[in-house]
């Protein structure tokens, strides 16, 4: 049970590093999309092109759904 919650933990603050990443970035989608791939691929979490960007486009949907 432990584990699962770290694992949540680390899942959970991935997607706030990449929410982060996607909001603050000056960069081209493409290229915000690569340094996110980039950093998960470092921690271990490995994802494809279309897993990437359902990744992406879910992060977006909640950081504009938490700003209204």
């Amino acid at each position: 049970m432990k584990s699962l919650s770290i694992l949540a933990a680390f899942l959970g603050g991935a997607v706030v590093g990449a929410a982060c990443g996607i909001l603050f970035a000056p960069e081209k989608g493409e290229d915000t999309r690569l340094r996110i791939a980039e950093a998960l691929r470092k921690r271990g979490i490995k994802l494809n092109r279309q897993q990437l960007n359902d990744l992406v486009d879910e992060i977006a949907s909640e950081v504009k759904s938490d700003g209204e």
